[in-house]
């Protein structure tokens, strides 16, 4: 899940090099955390968060056949 919301992250920004993500894993859920450069914050969450929204949407499909809820959290 990791590599997914990083190529999709990476794809969208101007600056690549400046995407982090990195993943954790608890009992009941992974947490994915994505940071990007402050100038390409708007790039990631989009008008109304669509472009989060739809991030998440794509990893919650990919996740399906995992028995554990995968979240992603975008961070400044």
């Amino acid at each position: 899940m990791k590599d997914l919301v990083e190529v999709i992250a990476k794809s969208l920004v101007e600056n690549p090099d400046e995407v982090v993500v990195t993943e954790t894993e608890k009992e009941d859920a992974i947490v994915i955390e994505l940071k990007v450069g402050p100038s390409d914050m708007g790039k990631v969450i989009g008008r109304q968060g669509r472009i989060a929204k739809a991030i998440r949407t794509v990893v919650k499909a990919a996740s399906s056949k995992s028995s554990k809820k995968v979240v992603v959290d975008i961070l400044q």
